[in-house]
């Protein structure tokens, strides 16, 4: 067996053990901690069920010995029970079991040996009935039409007959968000974050598969030239979005390639994006005491849940195991691991709403087109200026002040002398260019802000024109650098800089009005570090019409990192008078 497959189902057995102790009586439910999601305790348990079979299911696929599978095989004859006291319940429109049971009728398409063969005749028959019951139920208007159309994948390999339609109009809705270029929108909306590649391709790369389609298999064909510009060369996917508590989901789409047979790149180079992100997530403290996994991305942070995180939703990150349903001998497994390959060191995106640069290795993500208000901290995760493979991302931790709110790569505008803040949450009129992002947003209805964000690594430059009609404080933040081992600081007039192990971060004001400061976060504010300083230009605006720029900085510590800090950028690109649409003058 490839070592590396051994690894992965290796890694499996290792995730799953402790979730074995952790099963009802009757085994349909499974209990991982107290569910504070917004969905009822029943679906939490049944999350916390069905999840591990992304994992289990191609485990079993490839031939591979399931551990304790009679515990599953007990759960699905009970839970799907309405006689039994551990039944999961009729899902209802929008219900979250309907997320689920996509994750039975997944294994059940890959291994119906496993999870149906042992099942009764009658035990057989409640399951297809409960499974059944979700097919005419509405969803979310997003990425969970496709739960239907699994739940269908399932039925389908065991011979259960169902009425077709209801899954060719899940199918039909969801054409609507194909974007072309690759790429789709997650609903009627302005997002393309993770759920594009773990969601939506995976998806529909399982559909392709299992029914000899190609539709799907040539989009994502294409998404994996932009897609491999997301992920730093030691493997680190860019923090970005929502539901990062699924963690190294973000290579699931590496492990769907291959199992749909789509070789859009080179085997060894698509074995070396999912094999280098899974070994990043590695020894990271990402599991708690008791070996489950954590609520947070890089630790247990509880801050980052979404509303529909329960204890048991970390687990869908198993869908990044996808290809030890293949056996051994196929290409993806045979061939040779090969190293990050050299990319642009720009990659425009406009789908996306975003450039990515590359610098020395590091990615930065400039932001300017999607937003989220519903999810926690909606304009923290989508909205930033910039995010960084080597620095994350941070969170608020409080209402009050530069300490609490953590304001990294946001411009946090006071009206009320410096003790709340706005960002920046709903870019509007957004515009890529091949080295540029630019969008316009409205702190307060009163305030207009127009914001160009260019590449120039291992530099970006900020440019904002800030239309007021009310006194301002202004706070510009860097990237937030772990704190732990110690920093060195500088900070001054027109200029901020923060070096540690983790990196070095800073800002220069181009027009020199500002002052420097370096902030101590609260802790628990960033997605990747504990504990972290973040170097801040701070000033105040009269009522009118100002133009602020500055050059920030962010880039392993070293040598080459003190030489670009002291050879900032000087240039105000783009122009001023690019105009936020159409390029053609304000």
């Amino acid at each position: 067996m490839d070592d590396a497959r051994a690894q992965l189902a290796s890694d499996i057995r290792e995730l799953l053990e402790p979730v074995t102790s952790r099963f009802s009586a009757g085994r349909a439910r499974v209990r991982l901690g107290v569910n504070t999601a917004i969905h009822d305790d029943a679906a939490a348990e049944l999350e916390a069920f069905a999840r591990p079979l992304w994992g289990l299911a191609p485990l079993a696929a490839g031939g591979q010995a399931v551990p304790h599978a009679e515990l599953w095989v007990e759960g699905l004859a009970h839970g799907s029970d309405p006689a039994h006291p551990e039944y999961w319940g009729e899902p209802v429109d929008r219900d979250q079991r309907i997320v689920e049971m996509a994750a039975i009728g997944f294994a059940l398409a890959l291994a119906p040996e496993q999870w149906w063969d042992p099942l009764s005749g009658p035990e057989r028959d409640r399951l297809a009935r409960w499974l059944l019951s979700a097919l005419p139920r509405q969803t979310t208007d997003n990425n969970w039409l496709f739960f239907p159309v699994l739940v269908g994948l399932g039925l389908d390999r065991v011979g259960v007959s169902y009425d077709r339609s209801l899954i060719t109009a899940r199918l039909d809705r969801l054409e609507t968000f194909w974007l072309g270029d690759g790429w789709y929108a997650d609903g009627p909306t302005e997002r393309r974050d993770y759920y594009v590649p773990w969601a939506m391709h995976f998806y529909g790369l399982l559909h392709d598969t299992l029914t000899g389609g190609d539709r799907f298999k040539e989009r994502a064909a294409r998404f994996a030239g932009d897609f491999r510009h997301w992920f730093a060369d030691d493997g680190a996917a860019v923090p970005y979005g929502r539901s990062l508590t699924y963690r190294w989901a973000q290579a699931a789409f590496w492990g769907a390639l291959p199992f749909a047979g789509v070789d859009a790149l080179p085997w060894g180079e698509i074995k070396g994006y999912l094999l280098r992100h899974l070994r990043w997530w590695h020894g990271r403290p990402v599991t708690g005491p008791d070996g489950l996994l954590s609520i947070g991305y890089g630790y247990p942070q509880p801050a980052l849940a979404e509303q529909y995180n329960a204890p048991g939703s970390p687990y869908w990150s198993l869908k990044a195991y996808l290809p030890l349903a293949l056996p051994a001998q196929h290409a993806f497994w045979t061939a040779k691991e090969e190293p990050a390959p050299a990319l642009p060191a720009v990659s425009a995106q406009p789908h996306a709403g975003a450039v990515l640069m590359r610098e020395p290795g590091d990615v930065t993500l400039l932001a300017g087109r999607q937003h989220h208000a519903w999810v926690r901290h909606g304009a923290e995760k989508y909205a930033k200026f910039a995010y960084s493979t080597r620095f994350g991302f941070s969170l608020p931790n409080g209402t009050l002040g530069l300490e609490q709110g953590a304001y990294d790569s946001m411009l946090a505008l006071s009206d009320d002398g410096g003790a709340h803040y706005r960002v920046r949450e709903e870019p509007t009129a957004s515009y890529v260019t091949a080295d540029m992002v630019l969008s316009t947003w409205h702190p307060w209805p009163d305030v207009e802000i127009t914001t160009w964000l260019s590449a120039a690594a291992p530099w970006h430059v900020r440019t904002h024109r800030i239309r007021t009609a009310r006194a301002l404080h202004t706070a510009e933040g860097g990237f937030a650098v772990d704190r732990d081992a110690g920093t060195d600081r500088e900070t001054g007039p027109g200029h901020a800089r923060v070096a540690a192990p983790g990196g070095l971060t800073g800002l220069r004001d181009l027009d020199g009005r500002r002052e420097g400061e370096v902030v101590d976060c609260l802790p628990g504010t960033n997605v990747l570090a504990r504990r972290t300083a973040l170097p801040v230009l701070v000033g105040q605006l009269p009522p009118g019409e100002h133009w602020l720029r500055c050059a920030v900085l962010g880039a392993p510590r070293g040598r080459e990192a003190e030489t670009a800090w002291l050879d900032a950028p000087t240039t105000t690109h783009p122009p001023t008078t690019a105009h936020p649409t159409t390029g053609n003058g304000i």
